[in-house]
């Protein structure tokens, strides 16, 4: 019998935040592998019908993931994620943004910190993220944008690649 799915999103407003934990059904090292590797990203991190792919990823600290969201109708959502304090498989944190082709971040757009810890839970993983907004203002954009519903999406796409991946439990 599968146990439940840890999600929890709490939106803070006083302090400019929208907090995450969610918990997924595999070990440690293969969560960290799909919030890492450019080639795991691109399975699930747009919601569907939309699909991710990576210009280009540098998983280091002062790297950057350079990728957009492809719509089904041929649109390209450019986005960069610049990565400053990376401690293997514990956690990473670093600067998202909206951007165009050439890397030249949007500063129509919000831009937002994040925070991303992972813990091993037995053979399951809890991942908290800590997303921090400049302005409340910022935050509220991006909650209006359908962030909730579109990381949710994504996440369950997560799900999804683990079963694929992983041997059924018993």
């Amino acid at each position: 019998m599968n146990k439940a799915i840890l999600f929890n999103f709490l939106v803070d407003k006083e302090n400019n935040q929208i907090k995450v934990e969610r918990s997924f059904e595999a070990p440690l090292d293969l969560v960290w592998a799909a919030w890492t590797e450019a080639a795991i990203l691109d399975q699930w991190w747009a919601p569907k019908p939309y699909k991710a792919v990576t210009k280009s990823m540098d998983f280091t600290e002062g790297g950057r993931w350079h990728y957009y969201m492809l719509s089904p109708e041929g649109e390209k959502h450019w986005c960069l994620f610049d990565f400053d304090v990376i401690k293997p498989q514990i956690s990473f944190s670093g600067s998202d943004a909206f951007c165009d082709e050439h890397v030249v971040r949007d500063s129509s757009m919000p831009q937002v910190r994040w925070e991303n810890a992972f813990k091993a839970d037995g053979e399951d993983t809890l991942v908290n993220i800590l997303l921090t907004f400049k302005t409340l203002e910022d935050l509220e954009t991006i909650v209006q944008m359908g962030f909730k519903e579109g990381f949710a999406a994504g996440l369950e796409n997560l799900d999804q690649y683990f079963r694929s991946v992983l041997p059924k439990r018993g």
